[in-house]
Parts: structure tokens; C-alpha cells; sequence
């Protein structure tokens, strides 16, 4: 599919700037050589669309024998999608899926009412030294969806939309944006998109979502003369019309948004919820422990061990 330039706005002036409603610089967590960062949730904005949580993970470089053992652990009401730029990441959850994930791809997990999952480098992984940076994000569940059963979903990197021309290559991961659609069902309006940008290329927002917002991966870009670089991310005013421009070394950017949300979610550990009396029944059922009969299930293939609750 080729890039429609007709779509191209042109670069916001003067008072356009203002259609920046916020910037968001992520907070660093060092987890042990491997370093996260984390846009979302902030103080200055709980959700973009339904995204509700969005991490950058590494980049980090893992020698002979040493990776990631993120043991299974618990999720309600909400959906996680994983997206990989560089190595691969071993999915298994409680409803038996295994599922190696691979630059390109896009990976989602509907949560629902419960599900488990653990994500390792393990096995061949471990083989060699290798190098592991990838995108983490959550988008809430509507209010009428919130219970529904747990489900996978994954497409391939060549089954994704790629879009180019006037120096940009644009990958969708998830929803629609710019008249192409992945073929994946969504619990709510999405988009979600990768884009490299050769320097000084230009790439509008797609203006049919409400909320829109682009996080920077590497490089650089101007809007309305305003230079914003990698590890920052920017929420737009709805209903404006607004395109960034990549800098003199070009950029890579992650292109996020949808719908707005029906109302705040609360957040304890890796819970979503619309209300506090959701998160304590999963609270008790995860401390409970009754893999055999409760709402949550372990892993099959990786039920050894799981991540105890937070006493808070």
C-alpha cells in the first residue's frame, strides 16, 4: 500500500503549537540491567484513547545465560499489546497459548475477567548474548467488556498494513489510521502504528480518532518550530489538524490514540478496573491460590512458581 500525500497537511504555525495539550517525560526504572520507561499512566494524563499504560523496554543487551523471568502473574479488565523492534520474547498464559514474539509483530492479550501470563527469554535465547527492546502497552477495556473471557490474538509483521512514501515507512499494529485497518478485532476504537522518518519527512495524525498521541523513539521532531526528542511523548488537542516533522538525523515514533474512554479506570498492580470493588475481589482470588478451581489459572508449561500479590 502506498502513502497517500494527499493526506499530508501542512506543518501547524504560530499559535498551532497550542494544539500540544500535554508532554509526558517517562520515568526510568532500572529493573536489574534492563531499564523501563514508563509514559503511562502520568501525573498529567491517565489514559490517551483507551491506552492506559505504555512502557518502553530497554534497549539492553543480555549476555551468555542471562535474560528476562517475568513469572506468571495476573491481569483483569484490560488488554496488552506487545510489540518488539529488536530480539524476541516467550509468551505462555492460562488459556495455553505459547507464542514466541517477534520483531514486527503485534501481540494482544484480552484480559477480561482473568488471565495469567509469563513472558521469558528463555530456552535458545540464552544460548548466545542478545539484544531485547520492545514496546509494552495496556488499553482499558470498556465498561461492558470488562468480564468478558480472556483471549490471544497475534498477527505476524507481514500480515500488519505498511504504508510509504515521501520519506516514511509506517507499520499499523492495531485499529485504523489513514485508511488502512488490521485485520484483528479491538475491544474499542484504536490505532496504533510504528513510524521511521527520513529526515525532514513529514506525517499528519490521523484526524478521525479523538485522541491522538506519538511518542518519541529515536531522533527528533518539530512541531510549529517546537523540537521535541526520543524518550518524550505528546498528547494532542482533539480535532486538530497536525502534522510533526522528523529533525535533521530523521526519527522513529510510535503513533498512538482512539476513542476516549467511558469514564477513569483505577490501577493496582497489573489490575484495570472501573471500580475499586473489581480490584479487590481479583485481589482475593490471586491470594487465594486456587489454581485448580478459581478464577485464575497458572500457565500450562510454566506453573512452577508465580508472582505473589503486593501487600498495598
Amino acid at each position: 500500500m502506498s502513502w497517500n500525500p494527499a493526506l499530508d497537511p501542512s506543518i501547524p504555525i504560530g499559535d498551532a503549537v497550542d494544539s500540544i495539550a500535554t508532554v509526558i517525560v517517562p520515568r526510568a526504572r532500572d529493573l536489574g540491567g534492563f531499564e523501563v520507561r514508563r509514559a503511562l499512566p502520568a501525573p498529567q494524563r491517565q489514559m490517551v484513547g483507551p491506552f492506559i499504560f505504555f512502557d518502553q523496554m530497554g534497549p539492553a543487551e543480555f549476555l551468555t545465560g542471562q535474560g528476562i523471568d517475568v513469572r506468571p502473574h495476573p491481569h483483569i479488565g484490560l488488554a496488552t499489546v506487545t510489540y518488539l523492534l529488536r530480539g524476541k520474547m516467550h509468551h505462555r498464559d492460562s488459556l495455553g497459548t505459547d507464542q514466541w514474539i517477534e520483531p514486527g509483530a503485534m501481540n494482544l492479550m484480552l484480559a477480561g475477567h482473568g488471565i495469567t501470563h509469563s513472558e521469558r527469554t528463555d530456552g535458545p535465547m540464552r544460548a548466545a548474548p542478545y539484544g531485547l527492546f520492545g514496546l509494552q502497552t495496556w488499553l482499558a477495556l470498556p465498561k461492558d467488556q470488562e468480564d468478558d473471557p480472556a483471549a490471544f490474538r497475534h498477527a505476524a509483521a507481514e500480515a500488519l498494513p505498511e504504508l510509504e512514501g515521501e520519506g516514511k515507512t509506517v507499520r499499523l499494529i492495531l485499529g485504523t489510521a489513514w485508511g488502512a485497518r488490521v485485520d484483528v478485532p479491538t475491544p474499542s476504537e484504536v490505532f496504533y502504528a510504528d513510524a521511521t522518518l527520513a529526515p525532514r519527512a513529514a506525517i499528519p495524525l490521523p484526524d478521525e480518532h479523538e485522541d491522538r498521541g506519538v511518542y518519541v523513539l529515536s531522533g527528533a521532531v518539530t512541531v510549529a518550530g517546537q523540537t521535541f526528542p526520543a524518550g518524550q511523548m505528546l498528547v494532542f488537542r482533539p480535532g486538530d489538524r497536525v502534522s510533526l516533522k522528523a529533525g535533521e538525523d530523521g526519527a522513529r515514533i510510535m503513533l498512538l490514540g482512539g476513542a476516549t474512554m467511558d469514564g477513569p479506570r483505577h490501577i493496582w498492580w497489573n489490575f484495570v478496573a472501573s471500580s475499586k470493588e473489581r480490584i479487590d475481589a481479583a485481589k482475593e482470588a490471586w491470594r487465594a491460590g486456587d489454581w485448580a478451581h478459581g478464577r485464575f489459572r497458572l500457565p500450562p508449561g510454566d506453573d512452577g512458581e508465580f508472582i505473589p500479590a503486593p501487600e498495598r
